[in-house]
């Protein structure tokens, strides 16, 4: 047997198939031995789980971010763009926020409202009814353009690179595999692969990370960083792929990613995405029953500490084995063949490198988690897609229902969701670079988000209708510059007519741009709205207040070795930019 085949071989698929089965029975076992405790199925623990330790939301929240966008897109940006999307993952800083700043204030309001809440369920209480349910509109939205159809194409990508399957049999089948370990398995299905995949799918990506490098330097892997790096200095013209900032207008990536505006757009996205969205911050809500304050804020704490940590991984699991690829790929002897200017071949950097890099059974062992994390991945959108219909939108019209009539009512909306993804999935391929097309849609969604949630928290003075109207106002001028990129294909097209040179400023600034003054823009908006509308009641003045005795607790939920932990995060994240300016 040739142990450095370039394709699947029999001890390949024989180590995947009982990886499959072992992964499926600790799952069975794992939800079972929770539904015995349980003693009959609950909605709120199907869809939001119990309090996990530290570790496994850590685990949890990296799991749920870690999807096929990564192995697929990021890989794929790392091969074409270098480290110039490395601003949307050395984010472990954001994470902190989330545990130090807002987990305080969710879990205020949890005690206020006397459940855990959805993010719906803080706008509506700070806002108004209205605004809480535009929220779960947009994150529905949101996850059919960003997640399932992202996800059902990356992973089509995945599998036919790797196994050669025809490229809708991989998509369709992912998802219909999803679809039944969600239905099965619930949040405690998710969270017990996650915990499974995160090992796997770490010491699998470095794997392909060091055997690629040690590949591209005739077995040193000093060496073939060293190439890697030489190759990275020269592309793009001479600019090079090897530095996040692009300052120079002659640079052919200053046009995508001008020179600071790329940190501050990836800082609005990645506030809106760790701190707000109900996908990543679901996994922080959990807890047992008659629990403390101060032990659910140190658990869900520690775990973001442990979840940022995590977050500097993905740059060196994916993005740069990327890069890594498309350096082997002008030695026609690798195996790996790749055209810059397809974008399916950059997005297939990652297959290509586990199918010609791992040697023969650790292709197959690798790949497990690979699948574990696609599906997690997605059964975790499924999940959220569930919560929220359910809890925002169908509880509060059909009250009195059964448990299970609730559970059943949620997977009916996350069907519908998902066939709505895969009907947006042939647009989404006519558009950019995959890993670029998902930050530019996010870019539409962040601002809105970003505004509403942080004047509504850290100010007194910003009024319910305020509120709605920045969220609403927002979101209806990101999908109108999301209508204008299909037309105009990001900006690119040749448009003729008084209309489009009347509205140039609007569908041709560059995306980065276009956010932060969207941004900007909406907090004016809300700003000026307060001026000539109500002032929020006592009562929601009251959910953004922290008592004397709720500030003694969360003194009590940290100590000094959070904050030196906190710290190290910082460091790490500030080191990798100084490597990389």
């Amino acid at each position: 047997m040739n142990w450095n085949s370039h394709e699947f071989v029999w001890l390949d698929w024989a180590v995947l198939a009982v990886g499959i089965i072992l992964v499926a029975w600790m799952v069975y076992r794992s939800v079972r031995k929770d539904k015995l405790a349980m003693k009959g199925a609950d909605s709120q623990d199907y869809l939001f789980g119990k309090g996990e330790p530290w570790y496994v939301i850590g685990a949890a929240i990296f799991a749920a971010n870690i999807g096929s966008e990564h192995l697929v897109g990021l890989a794929g940006t790392g091969a074409k763009d270098g480290v110039g999307m490395a601003h949307w993952e050395m984010q472990g800083w954001m994470i902190l926020i989330l545990g130090w700043l807002f987990v305080p204030f969710y879990q205020l309001l949890n005690n206020k409202m006397g459940k855990i809440i959805t993010m719906p369920d803080f706008l509506k209480y700070r806002y108004t009814k209205k605004t809480g349910s535009w929220l779960s509109i947009i994150t529905l939205i949101a996850y059919i353009l960003t997640k399932v159809s992202v996800t059902a194409f990356t992973g089509g990508i995945f599998f036919e690179y790797l196994f050669g399957l025809p490229f809708w049999w991989g998509a369709l089948g992912l998802i219909a595999i999803t679809a039944i370990f969600t239905v099965v398995g619930g949040m405690k299905g998710v969270m017990t692969m996650s915990a499974i995949q995160t090992p796997i799918l770490i010491v699998g990506s470095f794997l392909v990370l060091f055997l690629g490098l040690s590949a591209l330097g005739q077995g040193s892997i000093v060496d073939g960083w060293t190439n890697m790096m030489d190759y990275a200095r020269s592309a793009h013209d001479g600019y090079g792929i090897n530095h996040m900032f692009h300052w120079e207008e002659g640079d052919p990536m200053y046009s995508k990613f001008p020179g600071f505006a790329v940190f501050i757009g990836a800082s609005i996205i990645g506030f809106w995405y760790w701190c707000t969205d109900q996908h990543i911050v679901q996994r922080v809500l959990g807890q047992q029953k008659g629990e403390s304050d101060d032990v659910v804020m140190k658990r869900a704490r520690r775990g973001s500490i442990a979840a940022g940590y995590f977050k500097i991984l993905p740059v060196f699991m994916f993005l740069i084995p990327g890069m890594v690829a498309v350096a082997l790929a002008q030695n026609p002897d690798s195996g790996i063949v790749m055209d810059l200017a397809n974008q399916h071949d950059t997005d297939g950097a990652f297959a290509m490198m586990v199918k010609n890099i791992l040697p023969a059974g650790v292709k197959g062992l690798v790949t497990i988690g690979f699948i574990c994390a696609l599906v997690t991945s997605l059964a975790a959108f499924f999940n959220s897609c569930a919560t929220l219909f359910t809890e925002d939108f169908y509880k509060p019209m059909r009250q009195g229902k059964s448990e299970a009539h609730y559970v059943f009512v949620g997977r009916v909306a996350t069907v519908v969701v998902v066939l709505l993804g895969l009907a947006w999935l042939p647009i989404m391929m006519n558009m950019d670079n995959l890993y670029s097309y998902l930050q530019d849609i996010q870019s539409l969604l962040a601002p809105a988000m970003v505004a509403v949630f942080t004047l509504g928290i850290f100010s007194k003075k910003i009024t319910p209708k305020a509120g709605e109207w920045g969220l609403i106002g927002g979101f209806l001028i990101g999908m109108l510059r999301l209508v204008t990129n299909v037309i105009t294909k990001s900006g690119n097209a040749v448009m003729e007519g008084s209309f489009w040179e009347a509205t140039s400023w609007f569908w041709q600034t560059n995306w980065l741009i276009f956010e932060i003054w969207l941004l900007v823009f909406l907090i004016v908006l809300m700003v000026v709205v307060s001026c000539f509308t109500p002032k929020p009641s006592a009562q929601q003045i009251e959910a953004i207040t922290f008592t004397g005795s709720y500030k003694k607790l969360i003194r009590k939920s940290w100590n000094k070795w959070d904050v030196i932990a906190s710290l190290g995060v910082v460091l790490l994240c500030a080191l990798f930019y100084a490597y990389f300016w």
